[in-house]
């Protein structure tokens, strides 16, 4: 008996095709390579215009198939989400936008399920060291600015929700 064969792969939200990647890779084991793209483009719509990465879990004898999606790194999510190209290129001496702390909680939600922190709290400290990195700040601030803010307690409300 044949083991079951996993697929790695990175698609464009939205965007997967029969084509490479996934064809390929697909093809040989006899699997209906429309269907699971078709699965795949529905689970990543929300990921428009990001690289998304995908695993998906053949079994060549039946033919069966699992799809499980992952989120877009921070950084292609703070980019989408300001709608800019990418982070800035010195973070110190350039900004390239500003989110909101709502937009930095709704990140965190986003990437709770492959962020280590416990909370929702420590998630969104997690997002707020990307926008450090990436020259963007929170509401006008720096984001270790708001990330003291967190630990003060100043946002809770905005936590208790999610």
């Amino acid at each position: 008996m044949v083991g079951k064969k996993t697929i790695d792969a990175l698609v464009n939200g939205g965007q997967a095709t029969a084509g490479p990647p996934l064809g390929p890779a697909l093809g040989p084991l006899g699997v209906n390579v429309l269907e699971i793209v078709n699965k795949i483009n529905e689970a990543t719509k929300d990921f428009a215009g990001m690289k998304v990465p995908v695993t998906i879990v053949v079994d060549p004898e039946t033919k069966e198939f699992e799809v499980t999606i992952g989120t877009p790194t921070t950084s292609a999510l703070i980019v989408s989400t300001l709608n800019i190209q990418k982070g800035s290129g010195n973070p110190k001496e350039e900004k390239v936008g500003d989110l909101s702390l709502q937009n930095v909680v709704d990140l965190a939600k986003k990437k709770r399920s492959q962020i280590l922190a416990k909370s929702l709290k420590l998630s969104a400290k997690e997002i707020l060291g990307s926008c450090v990195s990436m020259g963007v700040t929170v509401e006008g601030k720096d984001p270790r600015e708001v990330q003291k803010g967190i630990d003060e307690g100043k946002y809770d409300s905005l936590f208790e929700k999610g």
